[in-house]
Order: C-alpha cells, then sequence, then structure tokens
C-alpha cells in the first residue's frame, strides 16, 4: 500500500504499522459463504497528484447521484505528499476537485473524515492537522467550493479529528478529536451555528474511562450520543459509550483484546437500531485475531456476530458497518480476501458472513479503510487507499 500517514495521531501510526506486520492467512473461513456475482466498477483511480490520492474517508452522495468524499494526500498545496482535497465523482466519472488544503495556517490540511451535506448543498468536514495551532480544523465548504474553517482546534479543546460530524435539527455539529483535551486523550465536541465550540468529554483514560476516539457520533431523538474509542480501561482495548445531553460518559462495553474484539469502529459510526441496540466491527481480537463485527445491546452485553479470519474472508476492518432494510450489515475489510487486498462483506443477521468482492491491488483498488454507502436500488460505494492505476486508490461502485 502507497503512503504511511505523516500526522501524529496515536494510535492511528500504532495500528497502521501493527497491520502491515500482522496479517496471518487461515485457509479455513468458518461461517462465509460465496456471493453470487458482482459487478466492481472503479468509477475513479487518483493519480496522486492535483486531483488527490490515498482517500480514508467514505463518500456521501447527492439526489442526482455525484459522490463527494475527501483524500488525506495529493492536491495542489506544496505538503510533502500533498495536503489533501475535498473532490466530487459524478456519474461519468469525471473528478472535481472542491478545495485542495493547503499547508497553511487559515487551511487545514490532511482530512481522514467523511463528508456531512445539507440540504443546500454545503459539506462539513474536520481537518486532522492545519488551522491556527496545527491542531485541525472543522470547516464548511459551500456549493461554489469557498472554505470557511468553523474552528481552529488548540490542542486543550482537542486535536487531531480524524471523524466525521454529525447534526441536529437546529444546525449544531458534533464530532470527536483523536487528541487533546484535559488529558490529551481526545474529546467529544459540539459546534453551534455561530462557530461555538464546546466540550462535552474530555477523555482520561482512567477511571474506567476511554480514550483516543477516532470514530464518529450516532445521535438518538433524545441527544444522546454513542460512539466508540481505541483506548480503555483494558489494557487500551477499547470500548463503547454513551454521553447524555447533560454531558455525562457511560461506558457501555469495554473489549478486553480477546474473543471479544480489539479496537472498534476506527473510521466510520456505529449503528443503531430501532431497540436501542449498537452494532460496529474491531480491527483486532475476535476468535482468530482478525477482527469482528459485534453487537452491544442496551444493557451493555456484547455479542460476536462474525469473526474474521484474516484469509479469504478478509482481515482487520477499520470502517464502520452500514445496515439495509433487511437487518444485513456491509462492510469493508482492510486486509485479507482472495488476493490479500481486501473485501467488501454482507453479515446477515444469522451472523453468516459473505464476500462480495475481493481486492486484487491492482487496478480495481486494495486496502478500503472507509465505510459504505448504499443507494436505493443496493449499489454499494466507496473508496480503497491504495490499488489503483497509479496506486493512490480508487472511487468505485459495487452492483449486486
Amino acid at each position: 500500500m502507497t503512503n504511511t500517514v505523516q500526522t501524529s495521531g496515536k494510535r492511528l501510526r500504532a495500528v497502521s504499522v501493527a497491520l502491515a506486520l500482522a496479517i496471518v492467512l487461515v485457509p479455513a473461513v468458518v461461517g462465509t459463504k460465496s456471493a453470487k456475482a458482482q459487478t466492481l466498477t472503479v468509477l475513479y483511480t487518483f493519480t496522486g497528484g492535483a486531483d488527490g490520492g490515498t482517500p480514508w474517508a467514505g463518500l456521501v452522495r447527492d439526489s442526482k447521484g455525484n459522490l463527494y468524499g475527501t483524500t488525506y494526500g495529493g492536491g495542489s498545496s506544496n505538503c510533502r505528499d500533498g495536503c489533501g482535497v475535498v473532490f466530487k465523482v459524478d456519474t461519468a466519472g469525471k473528478e472535481t476537485v472542491l478545495h485542495s488544503f493547503t499547508d497553511h495556517k487559515r487551511d487545514g490540511n490532511y482530512s481522514f473524515a467523511g463528508l456531512l451535506r445539507d440540504v443546500k448543498g454545503n459539506l462539513y468536514g474536520t481537518a486532522a492537522r492545519g488551522g491556527a495551532s496545527d491542531q485541525g480544523i472543522v470547516f464548511k465548504l459551500s456549493k461554489t467550493g469557498r472554505e470557511t474553517v468553523l474552528h481552529n482546534f488548540t490542542g486543550k479543546d482537542g486535536s487531531f479529528s480524524v471523524a466525521g460530524l454529525v447534526s441536529d435539527a437546529k444546525g449544531n455539529l458534533y464530532g470527536t478529536t483523536e487528541g487533546g483535551g484535559s488529558s490529551g486523550d481526545g474529546t467529544v465536541f459540539m459546534l453551534d451555528t455561530a462557530g461555538k465550540e464546546r466540550v462535552l468529554h474530555s477523555f482520561t483514560n482512567n477511571g474506567g474511562d476511554g480514550a483516543l476516539p477516532c470514530a464518529g457520533l450516532v445521535r438518538d431523538a433524545k441527544g444522546n450520543l454513542y460512539g466508540a474509542a481505541g483506548g480503555g480501561p483494558h489494557a487500551g482495548c477499547g470500548m463503547v459509550f454513551k454521553l447524555d445531553k447533560a454531558g455525562k460518559e457511560t461506558v457501555l462495553y469495554s473489549f478486553t483484546c480477546g474473543a471479544d474484539g480489539q479496537y472498534p469502529n476506527d473510521f466510520g459510526y456505529l449503528v443503531r437500531d430501532v431497540a436501542g441496540n449498537l452494532y460496529g466491527t474491531t480491527w483486532g481480537g475476535g476468535a482468530y485475531g482478525g477482527g469482528t463485527v459485534f453487537k452491544v445491546a442496551k444493557n451493555g452485553e456484547e455479542t460476536v456476530l462474525y469473526s474474521f479470519t484474516g484469509g479469504a474472508d478478509g482481515g482487520n476492518p477499520w470502517a464502520g458497518l452500514i445496515q439495509d432494510a433487511q437487518g444485513n450489515f456491509y462492510g469493508t475489510a482492510w486486509g485479507g480476501g482472495a488476493y490479500g487486498g481486501g473485501t467488501v462483506f454482507k453479515v446477515d443477521g444469522s451472523g453468516t458472513e459473505t464476500v462480495l468482492y475481493s481486492f486484487t491491488g491492482g487496478a480495481d483498488g486494495a486496502g478500503p479503510y472507509a465505510p459504505l454507502m448504499q443507494d436505493a436500488k443496493g449499489n454499494l460505494y466507496g473508496t480503497t487507499s491504495g490499488g489503483g492505476a497509479y496506486d493512490y486508490g480508487t472511487v468505485f461502485e459495487l452492483t449486486p
């Protein structure tokens, strides 16, 4: 895979090294079945130049079928490997760079996060570095491509945000930072429509609290927030948490780095069903060490729905899940698959996994970090961080 993250993210850097060393192929795959014929179409291949390169984020789609996303590399700036871009890919496969991040205090750089799109077509996101203090930013991009920095992180209020944003009915934005806060272990924050930020929770990594949240948040009808953090009380194995409107945190489940999983939902969001159950992935742990798909019930009971072997079924999923109307879950695994380039998978309600596509590491892409999105016809869209004609990643569509 091309390019190493040139940022100060504590866990992202450590996990990247571990993944490069730890993929183990296991010949037998339990509870996996072959998919019916799936057609993968590469909609766009990044060159690593002005068009961007190495996307880690998922996509959003407008009513016309245009796709929007970010890359952490490439672009027109003079950063070492480029500072990244915000891009659009239309239905004909034409890419337009909406914004190229610069190595400048009035802008951000290195965006790992997916975008939030409002009804007017404005895009909202985070950049892990840059800004006035080089601790990252929250930004808005208008339909015309004009960027507005909504907030500059200072470190005390958070730093290194790699998560996407969620909004409430009033337009307030909510997100996480992997670093910063009162103990340097990350935050949950809110940004109101006037651009005023409030830290809702600072992680401490002690006393049963977690640390280093990379994932975004999901919000219920009462305003409670749910998320996952990579650190936690069991030797930093990760945890799932709830934060109420008053800012009180409840640890719903702490992972043990064993069969239950390790390091939940690095990218994307948890899925929350109508009964209040939460679903996600862990990149490590499980029965074979290749990660899991898990469920955490309202009472805090965790169930492993599927354990990846790291073989043909895939391994080490970084991204969160999406769920269809029938209750099936879809996601990507960074490694494993028939060719070792990662997979797109489906896990049904009974815990049976189906590999929908195995990346070859060639023109089709390799190493997907990002969650998927699904349209009304059941087509799946996503990105790969590597592979493609120039080894800087792709935007793809997978058709049933």
